[in-house]
């Protein structure tokens, strides 16, 4: 397990009583998410569909890089890693 801070975009700090970081043990980032839901109850909802898989719209940064292109939601996290949620952002030009 490895102590590691995780960056909550302002849409979800309401499951997290308004805390922009926080601090949690995980192994991977599945086990991240499941003691997210743990520590703030219905956060995975917003994070995973109801097969487990991340949420298309959902992104999660470990050190920058995006877990889609690692190893999904068996990404290894290591202490001191930087963990970020992001939602993607729809948009266009005229």
């Amino acid at each position: 397990m490895a102590l590691v801070s995780v960056k909550i975009p302002a849409a979800l700090r309401s499951l997290t009583r308004n805390q922009a970081e926080v601090k949690l043990n995980a192994g991977d980032v599945a086990g991240l998410i499941a003691e997210l839901e743990k520590q703030y109850p219905g956060i995975k909802e917003r994070l995973c569909e109801e097969t487990g898989q991340l949420r298309r719209f959902v992104n999660i940064f470990v050190n920058g890089e995006d877990i889609r292109f690692l190893a999904g939601l068996e990404t290894k996290i290591s202490s001191g890693d930087d963990i970020s949620i992001v939602p993607a952002i729809a948009g266009g030009g005229r």
